[in-house]
């Protein structure tokens, strides 16, 4: 689970980082991510609007992004702030796909930040993760 302080909530944070931040997309994900001072915790914010489904779906799609960042919190504990914004073929998505994804464009967005270094992807805890990640 994604700790409190790890959460981002107020509107003024998730504009900076969307406006402020490197962008990358993926066919599920476009991932937005800014650096911050290195001593303030790292933040996650989520966008998951009415295109990708119900109310249900939408959930479902905010769980498994929920538990992928997780792992970016724990390997970047301070920083850094990511807004992930799912997009509507993320309601179809396998749960491979979705880390994949993920996985993909926070390397290529952490890349591009000055001072920031990139480790290899580890699998977030589910089997069917490290195939799909092998078959791309």
């Amino acid at each position: 689970m994604l700790a409190t302080r790890n959460r981002m909530r107020t509107s003024a944070a998730f504009s900076h980082t969307v406006r402020s931040g490197v962008r990358c997309g993926r066919r599920n994900v476009v991932l937005y991510v800014v650096s911050t001072l290195p001593d303030e915790p790292s933040q996650v914010g989520f966008i998951v609007s009415k295109a990708i489904g119900n109310a249900v779906t939408r959930n479902l799609v905010k769980r498994r992004l929920r538990e992928i960042a997780v792992e970016t919190v724990r390997r970047h504990p301070h920083g850094v702030n990511v807004v992930v914004r799912a997009l509507a073929p993320a309601a179809t998505a396998s749960w491979g796909e979705l880390v994949n994804d993920y996985q993909r464009a926070f390397s290529k967005v952490v890349s591009r930040i000055p001072g920031q270094t990139v480790e290899p992807p580890v699998d977030a805890g589910r089997p069917d993760t490290a195939a799909a990640v092998d078959e791309a």
